[in-house]
């Protein structure tokens, strides 16, 4: 493997790219009251409270699925499905992606600078539960981890990449962002990153609509030599291939 030679920083977002977790699950089952349940689809999860605080997602949802008085409402909604995100982690309700295990090992014996930054609160106390080789966490792999901060505004707006990039002193142009959800592209374009669509669920439409520079159905479609095409292409250097 050939180290990189300057300060790159890969920027990960949790849910639906590092891990299957029960976000989904536990919005959907806390609806109980508030709409049926049965209508809060996988695709209005990934448009419209993916990657947000709890509180942006639960106005958000209540809203598309037409709940009266949404933005009042949220603050319950939004506790019940935390209560219900904390029994499911409590019985281990989630799991790594191998091929995101894997890029995160890849990735950092290249000398990339790894960071995570996701909006939940939940996130760190499962990347804790992940072992990452003897005696080591998952958590432990990522030298930036801005998981669960209170920020002004919530994705699509770039804080939380900007804050990312600023700990872990790489510049947004030498960032590449891999997020699952059209919120967090957004995001990533809006802070002058690069980034990389996880399209786990036949969902690259809405990727690619976002703005992803490239989308892939996985992390092991992210070769070791596309980190630098990717920033290249973002910058209008050069141009690269959609994998899905």
């Amino acid at each position: 493997m050939t180290r990189v030679t300057q300060s790159v920083a890969v920027i990960f977002d949790v849910d639906g790219v590092i891990l299957d977790s029960p976000h989904e699950q536990a919005w959907r089952a806390a609806l109980v009251g508030f709409a049926d349940p049965a209508r809060f689809t996988s695709a209005l999860y990934q448009r419209v409270v993916a990657g947000k605080p709890r509180r942006d997602g639960a106005i958000a949802a209540l809203a598309e699925l037409g709940v009266l008085n949404a933005a009042a409402r949220a603050v319950d909604y939004a506790e019940r499905k935390q209560a219900l995100m904390q029994d499911l982690i409590a019985a281990g309700s989630f799991t790594v992606y191998p091929d995101a295990l894997r890029a995160v090992h890849r990735l950092q014996g290249l000398g990339y600078v790894l960071a995570v930054a996701s909006s939940s609160k939940n996130a760190n106390a499962m990347l804790g539960k992940i072992a990452s080789g003897p005696g080591r966490t998952l958590r432990e792999m990522f030298t930036v981890n801005i998981c669960g901060r209170d920020l002004p505004h919530g994705k699509p707006d770039p804080a939380i990449f900007l804050l990312a990039a600023a700990v872990a002193g790489v510049a947004p142009a030498s960032c590449l962002v891999v997020e699952d959800a059209p919120s967090g592209i957004l995001a990533a374009k809006a802070g002058g990153m690069a980034s990389l669509g996880i399209a786990r669920h036949d969902d690259a439409t809405p990727l690619r609509l976002a703005g992803a520079d490239l989308v892939v159905a996985d992390l092991d479609g992210l070769a070791d030599d596309m980190v630098p095409a990717i920033l290249a292409a973002a910058q209008g250097e050069g141009n690269h291939a959609d994998r899905v």
